[in-house]
């Protein structure tokens, strides 16, 4: 249980706890889009399990636009992008976590049919690359292997069934109660009583009392 608003910066700790809990390592972990932070996965990926989490990119349905970043080609023998029409983009600055590149004279972007396109900068086009950008292509291709695929499908039938009963069937979609000690408390009822639903629809209610009898 976490106070953060989202599950981002949550994928390494829920898999360790997991392993902790199982008292072995897991061979493959998988998640949604919700939680692809590639620094998260790395730490994951470091321990050798399988990471099955599609980026946000993979997460988007249909084929990119015909001037995402998905169709400028990335030269690493001289650390450039070359963009759809053959013009190419230098690096200009670095932050924490990406490196930024900008077309070399804006002067070729304006001049391009395609400019309105592709950009609204009146400098000409960025793109950016993640520091880490090798990692999350290693990952993005991992997702993409049909032996992940069917991983995640049993993610989907075994994982997703009980969240989307409660927030969906029971339509509880936010806690009553506020606090992690309220929020704990409420999540362990809601669990029982998911639990007990579950254990009615597969034994009937007959073999059920009788089990809990013994």
């Amino acid at each position: 249980m976490v106070s953060e608003n989202n599950d981002f910066n949550q994928f390494a700790s829920q898999i360790n706890k997991a392993n902790e809990i199982l008292g072995k390592k897991c061979k493959a972990a998988c998640a949604d889009s919700g939680y692809a932070s590639t620094d998260e996965l790395e730490k994951i990926d470091k321990q050798g399990i399988k990471v099955i989490v599609p980026s946000q990119r993979q997460a988007r349905k249909g084929e990119p636009h015909e001037f995402a970043k998905e169709r400028f080609t990335y030269d690493s023998k001289n650390d450039t992008y070359i963009c759809p029409e053959g013009h190419k983009l230098i690096f200009y600055c670095l932050n924490k976590k990406n490196k930024a590149y900008m077309i070399s004279d804006k002067r070729i972007c304006f001049s391009c049919p395609y400019c309105a396109t592709c950009t609204t900068s009146k400098t000409g086009r960025r793109v950016t690359r993640l520091l880490k950008e090798e990692v999350r292509q290693k990952l993005e291709t991992q997702y993409d292997e049909p032996s992940s695929q069917e991983i995640y499908k049993l993610r989907k039938e075994k994982v997703e069934l009980p969240f989307g009963h409660i927030k969906r069937n029971l339509k509880v979609d936010s806690f009553l109660l506020r606090g992690q000690k309220g929020v704990k408390a409420e999540t362990s009822i809601l669990a029982t009583c998911f639990n007990l639903a579950r254990m009615i629809t597969l034994l009937g209610v007959p073999a059920l009392v009788k089990e809990l009898s013994i």
